[in-house]
C-alpha cells in the first residue's frame, strides 16, 4: 500500500518541524512506502528550506512550489494530481489535524469506505462571528444545494484513488473541495474527533472573509436556488406593490385625502431598490464563476517539483 499525504503550506517553517516529527513514527506504522507532498505556495520565510533539508533525510518527502501564489484549494487539488498513493490524505501541517487520526482513518478506508471525513466535535477558540457563519452556511448549503456536506468538517480527509481520480477529472475552478468530493460521491464515513489549537504562529487564513468565501461557493456552485428565491422575491414585492397601488386607487375614488409625501411609499421604494441591488448581486455571483470557468486558466503552474518521477 502507498499512502499520500498531501499539506498545501504557506509560510509554515514553525510548524514543520514538530508535524514531522509527529507524523512520521505514525506513517511508518501504517506502510513504510508512504509520500508526504508539501504544496508550497511561495513564502517570504524559509518554509521552502525546512522542507528541502528535510527531504535531503528521507526522499519520501516531496516538493511542489508553485510561480505564484494559488492559495490553499489549488495548492491541495495540485498535491492530489501529483499524488500516487492507493489513498490520499489531505490535512494541514499546523496539527489542528491531529496525525494520531491517520491510523483510524486509514483503518476505514480498509473497510471500504472510499472517504473518511473526521468532524469536529465542538468549534472551541473560535471566535463566534465565525461560528455563527459556519453553522448558518452548512445549514444552507445542506438546505438548497445539489450535495450534502456533513457540518464541523474541513478539507481534512481521506480519499481512495478512485475519488482522487474523479475529483482530478472535474474542471471546476474554484477548488472548494468538500463540495467536489460530494459530487463525486462513493461511500463515506465520519470520525468525531476534539481539534487541539494551532501549534505555532498565527493562521495565515482570513477566518471571517474565508468562512464566508466557502459558504458562497457552496451555495452558488452547487445551486441555483438563489436565483430562484431572488425571483420568488421579486413576484412578491411586485404583487405587494400592486395591492398598495390599488388601496390607493380605492382611497382615491372614495374621497380620501391622497398622502403625498408618505413615509411608506419611500420605504417601499428603499426596500425595493434594496431587493434589486440584492438580485443584481446574486446575477454578479454566477456570472462571476461562468467567466471564471469559461477563462478556462490553468489552476496552477509548478515552479519546482522535487521527488517527483519525469
Amino acid at each position: 500500500m502507498l499512502l499520500s499525504i498531501v499539506v498545501p503550506v504557506f509560510r509554515e517553517e514553525k510548524n514543520l518541524p514538530e508535524f514531522l516529527r509527529r507524523i512520521q513514527p505514525i506513517l511508518d506504522g501504517v506502510s513504510p512506502d508512504y509520500e508526504i507532498i508539501f504544496a508550497l505556495d511561495p513564502s517570504p520565510d524559509r518554509t521552502e528550506d525546512v522542507i528541502l533539508e528535510a527531504r535531503a533525510r528521507d526522499p519520501r518527502l516531496k516538493l511542489l512550489k508553485f510561480s505564484r501564489r494559488v492559495g490553499q484549494p489549488m495548492a491541495t487539488l495540485a498535491g492530489m494530481e501529483y499524488s500516487r498513493g492507493d489513498a490520499v490524505i489531505v490535512m494541514d501541517v499546523d496539527l489542528q489535524d491531529p496525525p494520531e487520526l491517520i491510523l483510524e482513518m486509514v483503518a476505514k478506508w480498509r473497510e471500504g469506505f472510499d472517504v473518511v471525513l473526521p468532524q469536529r466535535r465542538h468549534r472551541t477558540g473560535e471566535p463566534w462571528i465565525k461560528k455563527v457563519v459556519a453553522a448558518t452556511g452548512y445549514k444552507v448549503i445542506n438546505k438548497i444545494a445539489d450535495v450534502k456536506i456533513p457540518p464541523n468538517t474541513g478539507d481534512f480527509r481521506l480519499m481512495s484513488r478512485r475519488v482522487v481520480q474523479e475529483v482530478v477529472r472535474l474542471k471546476e475552478s474554484h477548488g472548494f473541495l468538500r463540495g467536489m468530493v460530494a459530487v463525486v460521491g462513493f461511500r463515506q464515513c465520519l470520525i468525531p474527533f476534539d481539534r487541539p489549537s494551532r501549534f505555532a504562529g498565527e493562521t495565515n487564513y482570513n477566518r471571517f472573509l474565508g468562512s464566508l468565501r466557502i459558504g458562497f461557493n457552496g451555495i452558488f456552485c452547487f445551486s441555483t436556488y438563489a436565483l430562484s428565491l431572488s425571483t420568488l422575491a421579486g413576484f412578491a414585492i411586485a404583487s405587494c406593490s400592486f395591492l398598495i397601488a390599488l388601496a390607493y386607487l380605492i382611497m382615491k375614488l372614495a374621497g380620501f385625502p391622497f398622502p403625498l409625501g408618505n413615509p411608506t411609499v419611500v420605504i417601499l421604494i428603499l426596500f425595493m431598490g434594496g431587493i434589486q441591488l440584492i438580485s443584481v448581486g446574486i446575477l454578479g455571483e454566477y456570472i462571476g464563476r461562468i467567466y471564471e470557468e469559461v477563462r478556462a486558466r490553468p489552476k496552477f503552474i509548478v515552479e519546482r517539483a522535487e521527488g517527483f518521477k519525469s
